[in-house]
């Protein structure tokens, strides 16, 4: 008796076990199939201004389904690290290509390149003033300031350093830099960022004198 007690508890005991691996398994295969039919795609963390950078803060991962993602939807931030956005996007909102700028590829207005606070000035040159044609968007100058004074009933030229290390946002009307395989195109004017008092002196120099850059090396030490 005691003999089938315990033959009777064995099965009931494998069916549960059997009823319990059953359940696990369908609910495995269930995840799996819902897992195939999700992907992640990069949303809004927070409000983003039109003209403003993109940044990695700036976004996070959403799962969604498959069938919901939009054509243009971004998948990884290398797709769009040094976009601006062309309009606002609201936090929660997918991040979509058609909706952003590479920098880079920006060739238009150079007001979205111009950092907050800054101002963009620019100054005729020749093609000595402009290092031969050799200064590019992007680079950075100093800028000398030479003009002719009179002391002591003589006349004679007074150099000095009135601004360094300025950023070039354009070279005539391109702010991007030149390819090998470009055509040169020489200019006549370099557009640079300056601070509003330091935009001032350099219009007023320019007036009273000539000015020239000086190149700095992009080369890291």
């Amino acid at each position: 008796m005691k003999s089938k007690f315990i033959l009777l508890l064995a099965i009931i005991m494998g069916l549960i076990t059997t009823f319990l691996f059953y359940n696990y398994m369908e609910k495995l295969n269930q995840d799996k199939i819902s897992n195939s039919n999700m992907t992640n795609i990069l949303v809004a963390q927070k409000n983003i201004r039109k003209d403003q950078k993109i940044s990695k803060t700036m976004v996070t991962t959403s799962q969604i389904l498959k069938k919901n993602v939009h054509p243009q939807s971004v998948k990884s931030f290398s797709e769009i690290e040094g976009s601006f956005a062309t309009s606002d996007i609201i936090a929660g909102e997918p991040i979509l290509k058609h909706r952003l700028q590479k920098e880079a590829l920006e060739k238009t207005f150079i007001s979205r390149k111009i950092k907050k606070g800054y101002r963009a000035v620019s100054v005729g040159v020749n093609i000595v003033q402009s290092v031969t044609n050799f200064i590019e968007p992007n680079d950075l100058v100093d800028v000398v300031f030479s003009e002719e004074i009179e002391a002591n009933g003589q006349k004679f030229i007074k150099t000095d350093l009135i601004l360094q290390q300025v950023r070039v946002l354009a070279v005539g009307r391109r702010m991007i830099p030149s390819l090998s395989e470009d055509p040169y195109v020489e200019y006549t004017s370099v557009t640079l960022e300056l601070a509003q008092n330091d935009a001032v002196l350099l219009v007023n120099a320019q007036e009273r004198g000539n000015i020239h850059f000086m190149l700095h090396s992009k080369i890291i030490p």
